[in-house]
């Protein structure tokens, strides 16, 4: 049987071109290879935004539709939401049981979140606890390989520390989940910091031409090219990071050597990723847009997904209540 794989995104509204380089450029190849689940882990919404929860239902169905117009399957890969499958839940509960409080404390993005959400309460239970939650995500299907760049090492270290607990405790049930490290070049967005949402400066892969138009043009580039005669060094131009991950080498080497010897301008470098990424994401926008008129079949996509995961992980939580010795199974004590 294939080796399972586990991988989800919040539902924090549409998907931008950091999402694609970083995820599902590779989930779409992973569902030709492996038993893939992917999943819409709404419950992690609600550890940074629990106060600003009205969005979350809309921008499950704008996920949904972008993974299914990128290439996602729901015939070769399941498709679920975390909230409809109960069982990620109960196992949530009883993990929590055995998790010591100091590998909570020492994950290396609860301090960093902390100071970068300042404008939020996040002193909460469940922000402390969400690695607990990733970890019952990612086991109850007993996954054995998690898609993660290396700034994400540590949550899968962190989950496979879980399972290994849980398994000298109480016997063996769950596969020690190991990272599936996938290079992530480091996209940049309209303002020269890592693209995101919540930095304003993110192109969306549904973006209409005329809108990466708007976008594109006036992005900043190699602030040391002053002029248009200047040579210019692409390494330090936010511009390049995109052409590097969308344009194809041949014509992404022009472009190197027409900045260096100052033979095109910074304009012209732009108006180029524009008809690259306008033609790249061409089919996904017309897919995206049919998705988003039929938003009733993505949710009968999402709920059918969900009830397959379910069956999976009920199996696996029969087992887990065995050996903990909780619960009722099939109506036997």
């Amino acid at each position: 049987m294939n080796k399972r794989v586990l991988s989800g995104m919040r539902p924090t509204g549409k998907l931008h071109l950091g999402h694609w380089v970083g995820a599902l450029d590779n989930w779409v190849k992973l569902q030709d290879k492996y038993r893939c689940f992917y999943a819409i882990v709404d419950w992690h919404a609600l550890t940074t935004d629990y106060d600003r929860s009205s969005k979350i239902r809309e921008n499950i169905i704008e996920i949904a539709s972008d993974w299914l117009a990128a290439g996602i399957d729901p015939e070769k890969s399941t498709i679920l939401l975390q909230s409809l499958v109960k069982q990620h839940a109960e196992l949530h509960l009883l993990l929590s049981m055995i998790v010591p409080l100091g590998w909570l404390l020492r994950v290396p993005t609860y301090k960093e979140q902390l100071r970068q959400l300042s404008d939020r309460d996040l002193h909460t239970y469940g922000f402390l606890g969400y690695p607990v939650l990733q970890t019952s995500d990612i086991i109850i299907y007993k996954a054995e390989l998690v898609p993660v760049g290396e700034d994400q090492k540590y949550h899968v270290e962190l989950a496979r520390e879980i399972a290994r607990r849980f398994n000298n405790l109480y016997g063996e049930v769950f596969p020690e989940p190991k990272e599936l490290l996938t290079p992530v070049p480091k996209i940049l967005g309209t303002d020269g910091r890592k693209m995101s949402k919540s930095y304003g400066n993110a192109i969306f892969m549904d973006d209409s031409p005329e809108n990466l138009r708007r976008k594109i043009l006036p992005m900043m580039t190699d602030t040391e090219r002053k002029r248009r005669t200047d040579p210019g060094t692409p390494e330090k131009c936010p511009v390049w990071t995109l052409h590097k991950a969308f344009t194809p080498k041949e014509k992404r080497k022009d472009i190197e050597n027409g900045c260096r010897t100052a033979s095109i301008g910074c304009v012209d470098c732009k108006k180029i990723l524009i008809e690259e990424l306008t033609e790249k994401f061409s089919a996904f926008r017309d897919k995206k847009r049919e998705l988003m008129k039929r938003k009733d079949e993505v949710a009968d996509i999402i709920i059918e997904g969900s009830k397959k995961a379910g069956e999976v992980a009920e199996r696996t939580l029969e087992e887990v209540r065995e050996v903990i010795g909780v619960g009722i199974n099939s109506g036997r004590i």
